[in-house]
């Protein structure tokens, strides 16, 4: 009998001080301790019309705040709207598409919008890391550069058939790895599209030099730049090394890494380690670089060039590349010493940029609503934006809680979008959450946390 469901309560509306989304009050106080909401108001205040009520600044952070409580459109605003006891006064539908035209009316009025935006994140981004270390369990600052395919169910501008036979855009992405520890951050989005190859040089480049330009100026010089086989070009990689910095990508399997293959000793491999650093059974780690023919030419000096081969799992379909039975993968570095083993699973680790994907597209990425190319990039701005409101909050309010780690899904369920009462008492406003919800206290300790930084 205590395991029967119960009967469904009477709904009904009333004129209770409640809201819906109190979590958000986390994503708000992050925006203003971290200077990015003056910043956002400073930047775009010359698209202030005149007389106008609301600031752009405040509009574009509402409509971050919406997308990052799970919004996929510009009138998901309606979210945030319906809640002016947290969110304050909230510009209408109409106000925001006025908006979004003059933002995006025309690509250099377009490029000004972003080149505001991205100066907001960088000094935000920059408040933050001087709190909290993001790298805590790595070396170096990692970079890691991937691209992915957005579809479009309708004829939006620029999109195009894909080479996986879709059709839409196909984004070239750059990302902060924070670590095991911790997750990371969208750096840079170069909207492209579909038929755009994900090895074109130029675009790489692109990307990687704004992803750079986010970072503090002190955090530039020790960067590792990683990337699959997409990244394996020659002149991206001598640009990372002009710059200085280190890189380890994915390279194709192409006749001279063949040859090289043909030629090398057995007594060059070496066992390999998982991703903790123990020895992984059936997989194996050589250094090809002195057996690579001279016809191997126009890459940087001084890089390495590392396979791996390892037994195929059941079911996994060989390549024409693969030899003997053995699944052969192929990476190039410039890092100088340390352990074969341990630089191929520095590389692998660059899967992790998968769910860095993932996550930007849970968070406003998975489709582009509008219509203009240039109104698309700036959403795909605001999108970047959004997944860093979240992960700022996460290491300000949580820097040792396993909650730094979650991703959106289980943020929202959790934190974001618990109800809350709006208690009114002597001029003063306070959020009073239900305290048998189990994570609240999460909540609270992480506004006392952020009300601290203030």
């Amino acid at each position: 009998m205590g395991s029967r469901v119960r009967s469904v309560p009477r709904v009904e509306a009333g004129g209770e001080s409640l809201i819906s989304s109190a979590g958000g009050a986390l994503l708000l106080k992050t925006a203003v301790v971290s200077g990015l909401a003056g910043a956002l108001s400073r930047g775009l205040a010359p698209w202030r019309a005149h007389r106008a009520v609301h600031d752009p600044g405040k509009t574009v952070l509402d409509l971050v705040v919406a997308i990052a409580l799970g919004g996929d459109c510009l009138a998901d605003l309606a979210l945030v709207r319906a809640q002016p006891e947290l969110f304050g006064p909230v510009a209408s539908d109409p106000t925001v598409s006025r908006l979004i035209e003059t933002l995006a009316a025309d690509p250099d009025t377009a490029k000004a919008t972003l080149g505001a935006i991205r100066a907001a994140r960088a000094q935000a981004r920059a408040w933050v890391w001087s709190r909290v270390d993001p790298w805590a369990g790595q070396d170096r600052p990692v970079l890691d550069l991937d691209a992915t395919l957005v579809g479009a169910h309708s004829e939006k501008e620029g999109a195009a058939p894909t080479f996986k036979r879709g059709f839409g855009f196909h984004p070239l992405l750059a990302f902060a790895d924070h670590g095991p520890t911790g997750t990371g951050e969208p750096l840079a989005a170069l909207l492209r599209p579909g038929s755009a190859n994900a090895n074109n040089a130029a675009d790489q480049i692109a990307v990687l030099d704004a992803a750079l330009a986010q970072l503090p100026e002190a955090v530039r010089g020790g960067v590792l730049v990683r990337a699959d086989s997409a990244g394996g070009v020659k002149d991206l990689l001598n640009h990372v090394h002009e710059l200085g910095l280190e890189f380890s990508v994915g390279i194709a399997a192409r006749q001279p890494v063949l040859d090289a293959l043909a030629v090398l000793p057995r007594q060059a491999w070496r066992a390999a380690l998982d991703a903790d650093g123990c020895p992984r059974p059936g997989a194996q780690v050589a250094e090809l670089t002195r057996w690579l023919p001279a016809s191997f030419t126009g890459w940087p000096p001084g890089m390495r060039v590392i396979a791996r081969r390892e037994e195929p799992h059941v079911g996994a379909q060989l390549r024409i590349t693969d030899a003997d039975g053995w699944r052969i993968t192929v990476f190039a570095t410039n890092t100088r010493g340390s352990r074969l083993a341990d630089l191929e699973v520095r590389h692998r680790l660059r899967a992790r940029a998968e769910d860095r994907v993932r996550t930007l597209k849970d968070t406003g990425a998975t489709n582009l609503p509008l219509h203009s190319f240039t109104k698309n990039e700036l959403w795909l701005e605001l999108a970047q934006l959004a997944t860093e409101l979240l992960v700022w909050t996460q290491l300000l309010a949580w820097p040792t809680h396993a909650a730094r780690r979650w991703e959106p899904k289980r943020l929202r369920l959790r934190l974001l979008s618990v109800a809350a009462r709006v208690i009114t008492t002597g001029r003063r406003r306070t959020l009073r959450l239900n305290s048998r919800w189990p994570w609240a206290d999460l909540i609270t300790g992480g506004h006392q946390r952020l009300t601290a930084l203030t």
